[in-house]
């Protein structure tokens, strides 16, 4: 082909914005056209509200898979986000990319694996019922995608606070607009075991005459998700938890870690970064995992157990036996790679490492005969 039939200029350069883009784009906003994108879509509609409930400490969250394909989702929250009034607040975070993410910080908490807020569910559905109650007033809008069919309206007088969206997921844009009730009621389960104070129901109205149910509250937090994970595993022959919270200002965010040595089938060590699972693992899994390491060689070394330079390396078998959740909380997270599942934040390692080896130590000194059990099987164990 000569240069001549290749000649590219302004006028070749199309310009999207606001919800045209979303829709011209679907996957660049939810990740795909198919069920993983129809799954980020409710999840955009979750997160907001968790954050929400979240930033008055406690709250509920009920998601409804409607019989004609809907989702609702409904809140209790104040919806101080909408802005005195309701009405004008509520288009905005409706109709504004960007306007109804989430600040970003270590309070944020992603449900999915995108940022955008209530936008993408407007743009991405061929009905959308908007409904705000604030301040004794409960406001109203609807779109047909993207379109506002009329300003919001004050609707009603109410007691109640929060907000209620349900959507239509477009059958224009996505594959498939049916949601699988496992997939999205195992991430909320996560979440609530991730944010204590947090209650999310997940209701599945589509099975004619026996619609599903299951509530999600759990007040011990990844203390109770470690409990989860060792009873699927088939049960602990050491089943205290090890659970602790902290604060460390030089990685400028929180720690939430819970532990224990597993069954049969140990799930090994899970990670999560503001509530996003981090699959590939990350600093704040190494920062474990050296902690652990050092806590067991410290342990051996003092009761003339085998160490390290006597068996091989400890920490490759440390996997194997525990079951553990750690959860960090950051408010400058940073990833390697664009799927935000390695953490890189190096000084989260070492502080990690650091709280991790004291709590154990501790642990290990108040329970000698378990500590005994629990190290002589890692350090003998063959590499």
């Amino acid at each position: 082909m000569s240069g001549e039939g290749m000649r590219y200029d302004a006028a070749d350069i199309e310009v999207l914005e606001g919800l045209t883009a979303v829709r011209k784009r679907p996957g660049m906003y939810v990740g795909s056209t198919g069920e993983r994108g129809l799954h980020e879509l409710v999840f955009a509609v979750v997160s907001q509200a968790v954050n929400e409930v979240l930033a008055q400490g406690a709250g509920r969250i009920d998601v409804t898979l409607l019989p004609d394909g809907g989702v609702r989702v409904t809140d209790d929250a104040p919806a101080a986000a909408f802005g005195d009034g309701g009405g004008p607040g509520l288009e905005v975070r409706l109709t504004t990319l960007y306007a109804g993410s989430e600040p970003g910080d270590r309070h944020s908490v992603y449900v999915g694996h995108f940022n955008l807020g209530l936008v993408v569910a407007t743009a991405l559905s061929s009905r959308l019922t908007a409904e705000v109650r604030r301040e004794g007033v409960r406001w109203v809008q609807e779109y047909a995608r993207g379109v506002a069919l009329a300003p919001p309206s004050a609707v009603a007088s109410t007691a109640r606070t929060g907000k209620t969206i349900t959507f239509w997921p477009d059958t224009e844009i996505f594959e498939t607009t049916r949601c699988s009730f496992a997939v999205l009621a195992e991430r909320f389960r996560q979440v609530a075991f991730l944010n204590r104070g947090l209650e999310i129901s997940l209701t599945d109205e589509r099975p004619a005459g026996q619609p599903r149910l299951e509530r999600l509250c759990y007040p011990g937090g990844v203390r109770d998700f470690v409990a989860a994970l060792d009873a699927a595993a088939g049960g602990s022959l050491h089943p205290e938890i090890i659970a602790f919270e902290r604060e460390d200002p030089r990685m400028a965010g929180t720690m939430e870690i819970a532990f224990q040595w597993g069954g049969r089938d140990a799930q090994g060590v899970r990670g999560f970064v503001n509530g996003r699972a981090t699959r590939e693992g990350g600093t704040h899994v190494e920062g474990f995992r050296d902690g652990v390491t050092a806590a067991v060689t410290a342990y051996a070394h003092k009761r003339g157990l085998p160490t390290v330079t006597d068996t091989g390396p400890i920490g490759d078998r440390i996997g194997r036996s525990l079951v553990a959740v750690v959860s960090v909380n950051l408010d400058r997270p940073e990833y390697l790679g664009a799927i935000r599942g390695l953490l890189g934040n190096t000084e989260v390692r070492a502080c990690v490492a650091e709280a991790v080896h004291h709590h154990l130590g501790a642990w290990f000194e108040e329970h000698p005969e378990r500590a005994e059990a629990v190290v002589g099987k890692i350090v003998r164990t063959p590499v």
